[in-house]
């Protein structure tokens, strides 16, 4: 009987492994409309990985409700085994405490696969403002009657959380002015419709480089390769300031822990690639690779850091 049933066993762990490699196309899920930072740093991987899978991989953009509607397609997908998602700041971080009701648990129906990469945030003014380091920009800010309004790429993003903690730390009087993404934002910092935001570098860096907007100070730990001139934000004074927009690779909670493994070491192969290293490098990402464990514990530590905040500050979506 026990023979038996250890012989069970071993089939169907085989038959899963086999499953994971018959070479059927997976679905990558991207919340970000086609061409952005998030769809980039997807294609970028899953170019590589799909080698090593010996599989092609497909990237479905589903944009929209701040990555809800391609989490709750990714956790309903009937073919879990082929299913990948990009969850990232939003889905698992923040989102949780942003809406009062989602239709999906990302702590219980995702599974962590590995991080795919951070993007540094960095404090961007329009030429009319007249500051170029931290120092004069708060003395700006400060000497403004009615306050400062800033922009975002949407409520409960990172560039608005990151906003709300500035001005938390440096006791700023700042009105948020929320956008359908980075990229309209940053047309309207440069437009002097709105003077600053916190920018993500793969969305902001070609403006900084062609001198169209200031850049006042990184809020990563250390200056970043990408702006190596642009010093951050601590070292300026903000002490223990540090944001990041990041994103990591998941899938829905049925898969495998084989199958799992297997994209785990794919996702390590691609991150630590020449190709992505280079390409991860022109957008001005930074690559995060790890275990799924790595993962699970970096996100326990920004959802607790970041509910905080949104819980502190009454943020809310719906």
């Amino acid at each position: 009987m026990i023979r038996s049933t250890l012989a069970g066993l071993a089939l169907a762990a085989a038959s899963l492994v086999a499953a994971a490699q018959d070479g059927k196309p997976i679905e990558w899920v991207v919340g970000y409309a086609a061409g952005g930072g998030s769809d980039s740093v997807a294609r970028a991987t899953a170019e590589t990985m799909s080698k090593s899978l010996g599989a092609p991989i497909v990237i479905n953009n589903k944009p929209g409700a701040a990555t809800n509607i391609a989490a709750e397609y990714a956790v309903r997908a009937k073919d879990v085994e082929h299913t990948l998602l990009t969850a990232d700041f939003a889905t698992l971080a923040a989102n949780p405490f942003l809406f009062s009701k989602l239709s999906y648990d990302a702590e219980k129906n995702l599974k962590p696969v590995g991080l795919l990469a951070r993007f540094p945030l960095v404090l961007v003014v329009g030429p009319q403002v007249p500051a170029s380091n931290w120092k004069e920009f708060v003395a700006w800010a400060k000497a403004q009657p009615g306050g400062v309004n800033y922009g975002s790429a949407g409520v409960g993003s990172p560039h608005h959380l990151a906003a709300e903690l500035l001005r938390e730390k440096a006791e700023l009087k700042l009105t948020h002015v929320a956008y359908r993404g980075a990229a309209p934002a940053m047309q309207d910092v440069l437009g002097g419709q709105v003077p600053f935001m916190l920018v993500d570098t793969a969305s902001g860096n070609q403006f900084v480089q062609a001198g169209k907007v200031k850049a006042i100070g990184v809020a990563s730990a250390k200056r970043i390769a990408s702006l190596p001139n642009v010093p951050t934000l601590m070292e300026q004074g903000l002490a223990g300031y540090e944001a990041y927009a990041w994103q990591g690779l998941t899938v829905p909670s049925g898969t495998p822990d084989a199958t799992v493994a297997r994209y785990a070491r794919a996702l390590q192969e691609a991150l630590a690639s020449p190709a992505v290293k280079a390409r991860f490098d022109a957008l001005g990402v930074e690559g995060l690779p790890g275990s799924p464990s790595d993962m699970a514990s970096y996100v326990k530590a920004e959802r607790e850091r970041w509910g905080r905040l949104i819980k502190a500050n009454n943020i809310r979506v719906d």
